[in-house]
């Protein structure tokens, strides 16, 4: 696997990271003032705990199934399915199975 995207070239978000064993792997994919696009690979059970931060996030999962928590809330997002966690609204992400996603979120 290569470890960058080049411009213009078609390719596939999941096939552009591998899982950890008992981790979490992340890739900057555009870091911009405007915003940022970050690819995640989540092993089973693996978790970000409840945070927040001052930006809308957008995420879409790529590959398995994740337990999405906003402001208490449990969703489950699947392969193919995505989920808008508002600005200054407490969050978490748990690995429910391996599973795959792309975060982009929009600053102002």
């Amino acid at each position: 696997m290569d470890d960058k995207i080049i411009h213009s070239e078609v390719f596939d978000f999941a096939e552009n990271i591998d899982y950890s064993n008992d981790g979490i792997v992340s890739k900057k994919i555009i870091q911009k003032p405007g915003g940022n696009v970050t690819l995640f690979a989540f092993d089973e059970g693996q978790e970000l705990s409840e945070h927040s931060t001052p930006y809308d996030a957008l995420i879409q999962v790529l590959e398995g199934t994740a337990q999405i928590t906003i402001n208490k809330q449990p969703y489950e997002v699947a392969k193919g399915k995505s989920i808008i966690m508002p600005a200054n609204i407490p969050h978490a992400v748990k690995a429910i199975a391996k599973f795959k996603m792309l975060l982009t979120m929009i600053k102002e």
